[in-house]
């Protein structure tokens, strides 16, 4: 009668081990920014029409006005060059 024992305790360890679970491997993707030089060159600066000498030698203020329009519009043109490039680094 000893090997009934035996052949029991045999059942109940290879079923304790059946129920043990595997350990669960799971693969994360982690996103770090990493900083880059940027190689884009927006190039020299222009020369804007509303330097102080084309003011002081405008004949009159209607003529100031105009190169103080155009060298808004210049800024304007340049800030979207400068805009352009900042968006190509990123």
């Amino acid at each position: 009668m000893k090997p009934l024992p035996c052949i029991g305790f045999l059942a109940i360890l290879l079923l304790a081990g059946c129920a043990t679970t595997e350990p669960r491997i799971e693969v994360r993707t982690v996103e770090v920014p990493v900083a880059v030089k940027c190689a884009a060159d927006p190039g020299p600066d222009p020369v804007y029409a509303d330097t102080d000498e084309a003011l002081r030698q405008a004949p009159d203020l209607f003529a100031r006005v105009q190169l103080l329009v155009a060298g808004r519009l210049q800024r304007i043109a340049r800030e979207g060059e400068l805009k352009a490039a900042n968006a190509g680094c990123r």
